[in-house]
């Protein structure tokens, strides 16, 4: 059971990284790197499915969870976390890990790939954030909606969900309580078990909030929606002002690919309901210049595309679609995952 999992902290050369660990020792090590609005507690279920077959550390994100809050530069993108990850490969004298990393923790674990491309044995993305960042970009080569980054950034997160966090509101009557933000996470027809849902919940309470951290600066613009990415804070990190990983196709060392994607994924998506192109579309977000100038992120297009090239160009790359699954397919479908990831490394 998952409460037999060891929770431990370690100082690194950069901060002291909470985490979890589980697994047997005499397996290959496998690093699970969670997303934005979790930490390492929503892994729990993951956990118990693969404990039996790798020795397993996931660590809370800078910003996240109990791990030391220090400010996050979003001028780095991933890398402040892929850095920070590092000191934590560092400090365990871990060997060429298995990554898996999940949303934005999909793009920490393309960052970490592409500076360290030798010492990564495979890289595993769950409904990772594209390649070419969150919202922004209009088409499947990552063409900027705005010149000047108009729509991205920790200005475009709702503001109730973030005083909700402050507060710790429960309340299922507010659309934007944490509860209700966590069923997001899943396909519509999904229940989480109760047990979870608690620590999820719990989870996200952690989370270090303001300018330096969640959802971080915002500057105005001119262009619409008006608002643009601050220098500091985890959503500017994913502006594509800030971050870009297309070069991962590129890599002369390449570690096999597998991309787990959940068919109804809301948030990382075609049609995501967290892009304000989409969001302008529907009418949700007024005054929108129209699909020629700011579309909806083709968010699924653009990594099927950089990972097609991945393999075009030698690597080794495999997508695995979960028809029934939203954003978490590792915990709403967990024996296919268990079984496609198994069947994938041997």
């Amino acid at each position: 059971m998952f409460t037999d999992f060891e929770k431990k902290t370690i100082e690194t050369s950069r901060l002291n990284i909470a985490y979890l660990e589980a697994g047997r020792k005499e397996k290959p090590v496998l690093i699970l790197i969670h997303g934005n609005t979790s930490s390492s507690l929503f892994y729990l279920p993951t956990m118990e499915k693969l404990q039996e077959h790798f020795h397993i550390y996931a660590p809370d994100l800078r910003g996240y969870g109990l791990t030391e809050k220090k400010p996050i530069d979003a001028t780095k993108g991933m890398k402040e976390w892929s850095e920070d990850l590092r000191s934590f490969v560092e400090a365990l004298s871990i060997e060429k890990p298995h990554l898996m990393g999940w949303s934005m923790g999909g793009g920490v674990a393309m960052q970490y790939t592409l500076d360290y491309k030798e010492e990564v044995a495979s890289l595993g993305l769950i409904n990772p954030l594209s390649p070419y960042g969150f919202s922004g970009t209009k088409d499947v080569q990552g063409t900027l909606s705005s010149s000047i980054y108009a729509g991205t950034g920790g200005g475009l997160v709702n503001r109730s969900f973030v005083e909700n966090l402050r507060t710790k509101n429960t309340d299922l009557s507010d659309a934007a309580s944490a509860p209700n933000v966590l069923k997001g996470l899943f396909a519509p027809d999904f229940t989480l078990e109760d047990s979870y849902k608690d620590l999820f919940v719990e989870a996200m309470f952690q989370m270090s909030l303001g300018d330096d951290f969640y959802p971080g600066a915002s500057e105005p613009v001119t262009e619409w929606p008006f608002l643009g990415p601050g220098k500091t804070g985890i959503v500017n990190t994913m502006s594509p002002k800030y971050v870009n990983l297309t070069k991962i196709k590129d890599l002369s060392v390449k570690p096999p690919i597998i991309w787990f994607r959940g068919a109804k994924d809301q948030i990382v998506s075609d049609q995501s309901f967290a892009d304000v192109g989409y969001l302008g579309q529907l009418g949700i977000l007024p005054g929108w210049p129209g699909l020629e100038v700011y579309p909806p992120q083709p968010m699924v297009a653009q990594t099927r595309d950089i990972l097609s090239t991945y393999e075009a160009q030698g690597g080794r790359f495999e997508e695995v679609v979960f028809e029934h699954s939203g954003h978490s397919p590792q915990i709403e479908e967990p024996e296919k995952f268990l079984a496609s990831y198994l069947a994938f490394l041997s």
